[in-house]
């Protein structure tokens, strides 16, 4: 009966601290529920986009001296595998066309015998451009290699054999070529070999009419495959996932005792994805963790306000005969009490975030997951009440006597590690840790290619977390000093809110500084946490955007296929397309370093920056405007990689002389070049060496001015549309790329499905609080001594003067609070980029700031504050009697 009386007065006389204690409660919970549930949830979201974007799961290629027809009747009783297809390769010499009173021809290339349910199989294998969809099928380069078009007939030779004529039905595509012509069984290291350009599909019926003879006389020059889905199911994560795939392969291989050798397309994929799920969990780490302490030290800071207050009720019922065991039962009781619905109250929260954002009230996670991550909530909840409430009960309740718990006025003295200096060790060594898990070649996730486990190395943890904490104690003591200056700088600060009162003030909140540090540096922690979040986020996506113009080029680029020489007017039908905003033209040569093939691309300075949205850390030694305009005022200037510049000793100004094909006699020169910079990355460039020059240049000194690509630079962010309608002009003489489907093909599952939905929820999180660290904090501090305004009011003290306390403390609380956390989030953020390297490809040269999400961060605590101050000034507006009665 107790107890029940006890927790009945607490909401009727305590209930604006048991609100904020609950409240930091059920923001914790929540916060921990929503992100666990959802990152798990995306782990199962990552394995089916693996799964789901490989054309074909298993290659599996019959070795020499074996029967197809074992492979395939292991195939067919493999419970994991269905529709395994026949699929056969033959090599040619080379295709021929005579039209138009020339004859074009090509280099050797392969034939391919595909069944006609092939398509119906793998649907996402071959994309049809022109003519039909079945029959004899050309490949798009190799159609504009020919020049050749639907209806026409080419000529395929064979190694010492007549050559044989065909008519071509239609022109396709083979979006997965790499894959599909893959050495399998060959190293990871082997498969960089481009596939042939030159490439035909026939029935089986005609393969074995153009090619058995071919493999009789010359079996090197024949292989058969066979091609087939994974329909066993997949565990959610990706990296059980892989080791099933892996596992079931390699068994595979075991039965055929050697007669066949797996091509795992879907492994490969979930090798991808399983790095992509731990960069997940390390984000979830990083930015989710921090948040769900914040909540905890939020019930903290809320059960800490009331201490005097909850130490002079104790005082009261052991002087009236409590004891320490029925104090004890009481203060338990409230912590469970808070515990239990804050628990439910988070619960709910999530349950609410999931049916809002993800419109499923579980985010489509399973009855387990769904189960142990809300025990997991649950069990954090409960531990947070224990330490912030239940244990400051216990403590009290053994070690303070009733005289001291009744004392009102006192200062105590500082915490033992103001005095020994502990937070100047903690910073020194997250910055010890910060530098060593960030040094050059750190690998924060490693994830060899072929093997099965991979570690994530949690050490790198260590740097932000002791950032995080020596954070903390360094804005704790900071406010300490600030509030230290009574009678020296602090009456200035508030003077012009409190005016003749600003003296009085200010010894006021130097009485007050353990709360009003509290406040502080809760509401800095938060606006550090909504501040390194959001522009974490904000920087990744703009890092991610980066990254696929990188690879593609430019929003779109228009690529030109081997042999074809673009027309010069070219360039102006596209700028005319709609949607087009600038066009600019990159030649693609090969050069002679000494010994070393380069790729070497021309490019027009003026026009280049804006096309491809070069970066600065693209570049060394300036940013790219700048070495733009030194190429474009060195006429036969060159850009050289690092790797380059190491390996030649090259210094500024030093001529390279490098060896180029001449277009025409197509005998290899020696061509002068100025070295004027480094260029570490360049669009649709290789990782490791490459050279940038004026076009203009190289095409005097090659003789030609044929244009490998073209980069476009689209009006808007519809790349895709604008790639259609350019498709449409080029035809099937050039291959056409976007950004946007560049994105889907090599981006991964992390930048596409977990990040965006992690920190859209983390934001929200934030933001709440933020409001509730800045607002609760204060609502609760000021409603704790509403004595001692009752008192002042009975003394004389007008709503004004009292209203000069409540605001100044309020303004410093809000404005140093978001000074402090704004700095703190700046230094966390920069240590969070730097240690998640391996995000970022290529690395960001600044950081990027959401600042309409941070102004409504500040605008929100603001208001809150605001809230806070005004109803705490509303409800010492009661007669004082009737104040002092009820307090």
């Amino acid at each position: 009966m107790l107890t029940i009386a006890w927790i009945g007065g607490l909401v009727r006389f305590r209930r604006a601290r048991l609100v904020a204690a609950t409240i930091g409660v059920a923001i914790a919970v929540g916060l921990l529920a929503t992100i666990g549930i959802f990152l798990s949830t995306s782990k199962s979201t990552m394995t089916n986009r693996a799964s789901s974007s490989v054309s074909t799961d298993w290659q599996v290629a019959v070795q020499p001296n074996t029967d197809a027809s074992t492979v395939l009747s292991a195939l067919q009783k493999d419970r994991a595998v269905r529709r395994p297809t026949e699929v056969d390769f033959g090599s040619t010499t080379g295709f021929e066309l005579a039209k138009d009173g020339t004859v074009q021809t090509t280099g050797p290339g392969v034939v391919l015998g595909l069944p006609t349910g092939y398509r119906s199989t793998f649907p996402s294998s071959i994309r049809t451009l022109a003519g039909a969809g079945s029959g004899i099928l050309l490949a798009q380069q190799t159609a504009a290699n020919l020049r050749a078009a639907v209806g026409d007939t080419i000529t395929i030779g064979r190694a010492g054999l007549p050559s044989v004529r065909v008519h071509i039905d239609g022109i396709i595509d083979l979006p997965s070529a790499d894959s599909f012509f893959q050495t399998v069984g060959a190293p990871p290291s082997a498969q960089a070999t481009a596939p042939p350009d030159n490439v035909l599909i026939v029935n089986p019926t005609e393969w074995r009419a153009m090619f058995n003879a071919l493999g009789a006389a010359r079996p090197d020059l024949v292989r058969t495959q066979f091609h087939s889905d994974y329909i066993a199911p997949l565990p959610a994560d990706p990296s059980a996932a892989f080791r099933q795939v892996t596992a079931d392969a390699q068994n595979l291989e075991l039965r055929l005792q050697g007669g066949g050798l797996v091509g795992n397309n879907l492994g490969a994929e979930l090798g991808k994805a399983r790095a992509d799920s731990l960069y997940a969990q390390v984000l979830f780490l990083f930015l989710g963790i921090p948040g769900a302490v914040l909540a905890g030290l939020l019930t903290a800071t809320v059960a800490a306000s009331g201490s005097d207050r909850r130490r002079r009720d104790q005082a009261l019922l052991r002087a009236r005969g409590a004891t320490i065991r029925q104090l004890l039962a009481l203060g338990f009781a409230e912590a469970a009490f808070v515990a239990i619905i804050g628990a439910g109250g988070g619960l709910g929260l999530a349950v609410l975030i999931g049916r809002l954002r993800f419109h499923s009230a579980t985010f489509g996670a399973s009855s387990t997951t769904l189960f142990i991550w809300s025990v997991i909530a649950v069990a954090t909840g409960a531990l947070i009440t224990g330490v912030a409430m239940a244990w400051p009960t216990y403590r009290d309740a053994k070690e303070v006597t009733v005289s001291a718990a009744r004392r009102m006025i006192g200062r105590g003295r500082a915490s033992r590690w103001l005095r020994w200096k502990v937070d100047g060790l903690v910073v020194l060594v997250a910055a010890a840790t910060f530098w060593a898990t960030s040094r050059n070649g750190f690998k924060l996730v490693l994830a060899v290619e072929g093997v099965p486990q991979i570690s994530v190395n949690y050490w790198a943890f260590a740097g932000p977390a002791l950032a995080w904490v020596g954070a903390g104690m360094v804005l704790w003591r900071v406010s300490n000093a600030m509030l230290a200056t009574s009678h020296r700088g602090l009456p200035q600060w508030v003077k012009p809110i409190s005016g003749n009162l600003s003296s009085t003030v200010a010894s006021s909140m130097c009485r007050q500084a353990p709360l009003l540090s509290r406040s502080l540096v809760l509401t800095a922690l938060t606006v550090a946490f909504a501040a390194s979040t959001s522009v974490f986020n904000a920087t990744y996506r703009h890092q991610a955007e980066i990254d696929a113009v990188l690879s593609n080029g430019s929003m779109v680029s228009v690529v030109e296929s081997p042999g074809v020489i673009a027309n010069p007017s070219q360039g102006s039908a596209l700028a005319a397309v709609s949607g087009v905003r600038s066009v600019t033209a990159l030649q693609h040569r090969f050069a002679y370093v000494g010994a070393d093939l380069q790729d070497l691309y021309g490019v027009d300075p003026k026009t280049i920056v804006q096309a491809t949205k070069l970066q600065d850390a693209y570049f060394a030694g300036g940013s790219a405007k700048a070495l733009m305009a030194k190429l474009e005022a060195t006429r036969n200037g060159i850009l050289v990689s690092d790797e380059t510049v190491k390996d030649f000793q090259l210094n500024p100004g030093d001529t390279l002389r490098l060896r180029l094909q001449n277009g025409k006699t197509k005998q290899y020169v020696s061509v002068p070049f100025i070295y004027v910079g480094i260029a570490k990355e360049f669009p649709s460039a290789p990782s490791d060496s490459f050279l940038v020059a004026n076009a203009s240049y190289v095409a005097q000194a090659t003789g030609t001015a044929a244009v490998g690509t073209y980069l476009i630079d689209t009006a808007s962010g519809d790349s895709t549309a604008v790639a259609d309608r350019v498709q449409r002009l080029v035809g099937t003489n050039a291959m056409v790329n976007d950004v946007a489907s560049d994105r889907r093909k090599i981006g991964n599952s992390l930048t596409a499905v977990e990040l965006k939905g992690l920190t859209k929820v983390e934001l929200g999180f934030a933001l709440v609080l933020a409001a509730a660290a800045s607002g609760l904090v204060i609502w609760i501090g000021l409603s704790e001594r509403r004595r001692m305004f009752a008192i002042a009011s009975a003394l004389g003290a007008r709503p004004r003067q009292l209203g000069s306390f409540v605001w100044s403390e309020a303004a410093y609380v809000t404005i140093a609070g978001a000074v402090l956390g704004a700095l703190t989030g700046w230094i966390i953020t920069e240590m969070i980029v730097k240690v998640l390297t391996g995000v970022f490809d290529p690395p960001p040269s600044a950081l990027t700031v959401p600042w309409g999400y941070l102004g409504g961060v500040a605008g929100v605590t603001s208001l809150a504050v605001l809230l806070a101050a005004a109803t705490a000034l509303r409800s010492n507006r009661r007669p004082t009697v009737e104040l002092l009665r009820d307090l």
